[in-house]
């Protein structure tokens, strides 16, 4: 009896075990660096920020600078709210299309080809988890490789390619939650590793039940 139960039990689970094992590997020798994109990214020096003319007040929970293109603009988060203004306190306005492609040009060691904004992200998208709008500039590589920038403080807040997608899928794979790729308390999460672990607690006892024989 306890042979069949795990011989079927076994059987239920074994694509889930098995993608959990090629997962595993692949997460193992790949560098998360590289599936970032990090090799992609140049130093590139910051131009001297001059304090004397910022007339934003102070009173904030959060205050940055950051260097966009040619101009420092000031990046303020009060009560999860995130603005920028130029050095004089004004409303800042987004990059268009041409100035995201500058940014990809200036900070990469890519060849940009198109800018596209986009304002919604759909369930699982590769951007997601980023503040809209963003520019999705593709560029000129045979890994398929996105750059996306954030519309209003000109920084890149993500790089996707084909090995990025690969490793996003797998962690699908590896978590079961294939549309967001994010839930790690999803249901068959849980009952795939409850089964496992009663599959590998019946394999125990059927190998100590077998040698006492």
């Amino acid at each position: 009896m306890l042979r069949l139960f795990h011989k079927y039990l076994s059987l239920v689970i074994s694509i889930q075990l098995l993608l959990w094992t090629v997962s595993g590997v692949f997460f193992a020798f790949n560098k998360i660096e590289l599936i970032r994109g990090e090799q992609y990214l140049v130093e590139v020096k910051s131009s001297e920020l001059n304090l004397d003319n910022v007339e934003v007040a102070l009173a904030a929970k959060n205050i940055s600078f950051l260097q966009r293109l040619d101009e420092w603009i000031i990046e303020v988060e009060d009560e999860s709210v995130s603005y920028y203004t130029d050095l004089e306190g004004k409303k800042l306005k987004e990059l268009n299309a041409e100035e995201a492609k500058v940014v990809v040009t200036r900070n990469t060691n890519l060849t940009p080809l198109e800018a596209i904004r986009i304002e919604r992200a759909g369930p699982g998208a590769e951007f997601r988890g980023r503040n809209l709008p963003i520019y999705k500039v593709s560029t000129l590589t045979d890994d398929d490789v996105n750059v996306y920038v954030d519309a209003f403080s000109g920084e890149i807040t993500a790089i996707r390619s084909d090995s990025w997608r690969a490793w996003d899928f797998l962690w699908g794979a590896h978590i079961i939650d294939y549309s967001e790729r994010d839930d790690f308390n999803n249901f068959w999460l849980k009952i795939f590793s409850i089964l496992a672990v009663i599959s590998a607690l019946s394999g125990i006892a059927l190998f100590f039940k077998t040698y006492r024989r």
